[in-house]
């Protein structure tokens, strides 16, 4: 694949998330914002989870078309199913990169950060359909935890963290110069999954500490990395979100970002694609810190 083509699926992302996030932006809801629970998009074939850029190029595709099912896969895929893809639907793309390196396999990563300096990384993109785009093929049953599981399960994940939280105040952040989470009472949140999907966001800041993920995106977005922060763990928490099958929710306090983020991804094509990557990084690190994690 050649840079103008590589430039070109950059762009083509980039241009379809900026759209989603203009649409949303009267009422805060963005792209991976959505009614009921936002599951990740997997694979048909593989029965893994898509990550990174591709979850939220997913995402927006399925907010786009309407389709509920969170299941892909290439048109050998389906056919590969016995399922046929209807004549006249539309693909929608993710991305892939091989990485060309003699000491290194090549890796389906989502990630456009290789930690290879000297590896030289491609962009190959990739048609999908969704499940709902093909016919002679049945979902399988999805099993749903009840909710009340599902939140003693959030409470189980943050806790294994071993961050400080601390509970008070009107407004929910991070204080670096003193490692801390700040939220407001658990009371002052309309639902629990409300408050664990901020403390999401704010578990994601937490993870740019030097001694966890080591987050700084000064030499990558200079001015703008504090909205790109606010990018990163806003993905960071639809990501954990939909692992932790919570529902991510509009904030309107972070209206004043939006603008930022949309100067930012026009000025970049690949500025999403690297907030995504980071996002998803943070959210890696925080599954490894997990028991069963540990024990696997």
């Amino acid at each position: 694949m050649t840079t103008d083509t590589r430039q070109n699926v950059y762009t083509r992302v980039t241009d379809s998330i900026i759209a989603a996030i203009e649409a949303g932006a009267g009422d805060f809801k963005m792209p991976w914002h959505a009614q009921g629970d936002l599951a990740r998009p997997f694979n048909v074939t593989s029965g893994k989870a898509y990550r990174g850029i591709n979850t939220v190029a997913l995402w927006v595709a399925a907010q786009a078309t309407g389709y509920a099912s969170p299941i892909w896969g290439t048109y050998k895929q389906w056919q590969e199913k016995g399922a046929q893809v209807r004549k006249g639907e539309k693909a929608s793309t993710v991305v892939f990169w091989k990485v060309s390196d003699p000491a290194s396999r090549e890796a389906e990563s989502q990630n456009e950060d290789s930690d290879q300096p000297h590896a030289r990384v491609f962009a190959r993109a990739y048609c999908v359909f969704n499940a709902q785009q093909v016919e002679g093929w049945e979902a399988p049953a999805m099993p749903a935890l009840p909710q009340a599981a599902r939140i003693a399960h959030a409470e189980g994940f943050f806790a294994a963290l071993g961050a400080t939280i601390k509970e008070g105040g009107a407004r929910a952040c991070y204080i670096p110069s003193r490692d801390e989470i700040h939220l407001p009472p658990f009371a002052a949140f309309h639902d629990a999954v409300a408050y664990y999907a901020t403390l999401a966001h704010e578990a994601t800041h937490w993870t740019a500490h030097a001694s966890r993920c080591a987050r700084d995106l000064k030499g990558r977005f200079g001015s703008e990395s504090y909205a790109a922060e606010e990018l990163v763990a806003e993905l960071g928490a639809a990501f954990l979100c939909s692992d932790l099958a919570l529902t991510p929710e509009p904030r309107p306090d972070h209206a004043a970002y939006i603008a930022s983020w949309l100067k930012v991804l026009r000025n970049d094509p690949r500025a999403i694609f690297t907030a995504a990557a980071k996002a998803q990084a943070a959210a890696d690190w925080m599954h490894a810190r997990q028991p069963q994690a540990v024990a696997a």
